[in-house]
């Protein structure tokens, strides 16, 4: 059964174009170890005036928007086996997590299985 990471950050627009670059090479990164799909969405429309807007759950700060993303895979276990597969390869080893492109702290995740499919 497919399962997802998921992921809800604040991300300052001016680092918009430099969180592109990095999302582009993490995707094909991810991909090459056997991610069947990574998507990346910038927030557009978020003055929901329903349930709990992206950028209150974001925390988002003046000058922010919300990236929200997701990763596919065939199942958890494939997603573990991926992920480690990720995390050893060199562009994510050599990653200056303190350099990143918005603050990882900030940063919501987590993984879902498949509940219903349209």
């Amino acid at each position: 059964m497919r399962y997802i990471d998921a992921f809800v950050l604040p991300v300052p627009k001016k680092n918009l174009a430099a969180y592109q670059r990095l999302a582009r090479k993490a995707g094909k990164v991810f991909r090459a170890h056997g991610a069947l799909e990574f998507r990346e969405f910038a927030g557009d429309a978020l003055d929901s005036k329903f349930g709990i807007p992206f950028p209150k759950l974001a925390k988002v700060k003046k000058g922010e928007t919300v990236i929200f993303s997701w990763i596919v895979f065939k199942s958890k276990a494939h997603r573990d086996k991926v992920n480690a597969k990720v995390m050893k390869d060199p562009f994510m080893a050599n990653t200056d997590m303190s350099e990143l492109p918005f603050d990882v702290k900030r940063m919501s995740m987590g993984g879902f299985k498949l509940l219903v499919a349209g």
